[in-house]
Formats: C-alpha cells, sequence, structure tokens
C-alpha cells in the first residue's frame, strides 16, 4: 500500500465482536427462556383453577373408584333380595286339581301344609284349567307375587309354569295340579332350593356411574 502508513511484516491485527454484542444475545436469549417458563406457568395454573386436572385425576381412578363399589353394590343386590321373598308361613296356597285323578288336591295341601305353608281353598281347578294343564302345575297368582310368593312356591314343585293374573291380594297364590304331576319335590331339595333363593345372589357388574 502507498501512502504515508504502510502494514509490514506477516502478522494481521485481529477483528475481534464487541462484547456489548455477546451480552445482548445472551440477555435476549435469557428473556425468551423466561417467557417461555412463566407462560407454561400460566397455563398449569388455568388448569388447575378450571377443573381440567381433576377431570385427568378422576379418569386415572376410575378404575380403582369401579372395583371398589363392587362389594357394596352386591351387599345392596343381596339384602334387596332378601327382603323381597316371604316366608312360607306368609303365603296361602289355594292347592286346586285340574286331573281326573282323585284326592290329589288334598294330599299336596296337607305336604305344603307340613312344609310350613298356610292352606288355602283346596278342590278342583275351574272350567278354564281343568283337564288342560298338561305339563306337572301351574303357579298362579297376582302380578306383584311374580318376584315373591310364586317363586318361593315354585322351590315345592320343579317344572311348574309361572302366571299371573289380575288379583290384588299378592301373598294368595293358586298351584294348579297338571296331568303330569307325580309328587312335590323331595322337603330336601325344596329345602335346599328355598335356601338359594332366599340367600345371597350374585350381584350385577358396578356401573362405573354409581361412583
Amino acid at each position: 500500500m502507498g501512502g504515508q502508513y504502510r502494514i509490514t511484516g506477516d502478522k494481521y491485527p485481529r477483528m475481534r465482536r464487541p462484547r456489548g454484542r455477546r451480552r445482548l444475545v445472551f440477555l435476549v436469549v435469557a428473556s425468551v427462556t423466561a417467557l417461555g417458563l412463566v407462560g407454561w406457568g400460566t397455563l398449569q395454573l388455568i388448569d388447575v383453577f378450571t377443573g381440567k386436572g381433576d377431570k385427568a385425576t378422576a379418569a386415572g381412578t376410575k378404575g380403582d373408584c369401579t372395583s371398589k363399589a363392587g362389594p357394596s353394590a352386591k351387599a345392596s343386590t343381596t339384602s334387596t333380595a332378601a327382603g323381597t321373598l316371604p316366608r312360607p308361613g306368609q303365603i296361602t296356597v289355594n292347592v286346586l286339581n285340574a286331573t281326573p285323578r282323585s284326592g290329589l288336591a288334598k294330599q299336596t295341601a296337607d305336604e305344603l301344609k307340613k312344609r310350613g305353608f298356610r292352606i288355602g281353598d283346596v278342590g278342583n281347578a275351574t272350567a278354564t284349567y281343568d283337564k288342560k294343564v298338561t305339563g306337572a302345575g301351574i303357579l298362579l297368582g297376582a302380578k306383584g307375587a311374580a318376584q315373591a310368593a310364586l317363586p318361593v312356591l315354585g322351590t315345592q314343585l320343579s317344572g311348574a309354569e309361572v302366571k299371573t293374573d289380575g288379583r290384588a291380594q299378592a301373598d294368595r297364590v293358586d298351584l294348579i295340579i297338571g296331568t303330569a304331576f307325580k309328587s312335590l319335590a323331595k322337603k330336601e331339595d325344596a329345602d335346599k332350593a328355598l335356601a338359594t333363593l332366599s340367600g345371597p345372589q350374585p350381584a350385577a357388574s358396578a356401573s362405573p356411574k354409581s361412583c
């Protein structure tokens, strides 16, 4: 180079960035990071106060709630089933013979009385059923007896058909003897069936809504 100033030698001065620019970059990065953390924290607080966090927790524990509800539901079902069934001594049975064989109504009534049932009318079936019942028998009662007196009486005669009519008295039912009737169930078998009917019932699967 010409002129008054010349650079001589094989070494040149190094060009360095001003320290102020480095500080500026650092401050910008730090500010962005801080703003990001503040924003994230704000979103978490919003979730907490709006209840989204509770929903997530509830979803996570849904299975536990269902499993805990099982024993309670079972106990409730058992107590309800047992509470709606009357004892044999609370049921009055009309024993009616729809077969050509004589004496069946009285014999059956006497046996039911020994097993604790109260006995009402004993005799021949009405024209509606006389000589028209081909099975072992028909258990007939009010609609309210369908889940009470009729199942209890049904433990004494296997294979009997269950029907309901318009009568109002639920604790007074009919046993109509059919042509296929041979005898009542053995007392020990009937007692076991009655104990099973009156005992704990299988509980339905609990619904998560019960929580």
